[in-house]
């Protein structure tokens, strides 16, 4: 599993779902999420960001303890950055 992470800070990217609440979207597949990375650099996002491999019950507990939701993006689904 792989998500894109701050690489000054070590946060974690997250968007806000159709409910304003902050979601990490974590990917099956590191392609996928380099791919996502692409898409936000062309989109503008200057951040600086990374792929990271991570665990995900890990990244679940972070997110029950943040309020944070998280979402599992197989590689069937498409994702796009949102404006």
């Amino acid at each position: 599993m792989f998500i894109l992470a701050d690489t000054k800070t070590g946060g974690v990217y997250a968007v806000f779902n159709k409910d304003k609440v902050k979601t990490v979207q974590i990917f099956e597949e590191e392609d996928d999420a380099k791919r996502y990375w692409e898409l936000l650099e062309a989109d503008g996002y200057n951040g600086d960001l990374e792929v990271c491999e991570v665990d995900l019950n890990t990244v679940a507990i972070n997110c029950d303890n943040y309020g944070y939701f998280y979402s599992v993006i197989n590689s069937n689904d498409f994702v796009i950055p949102p404006k």
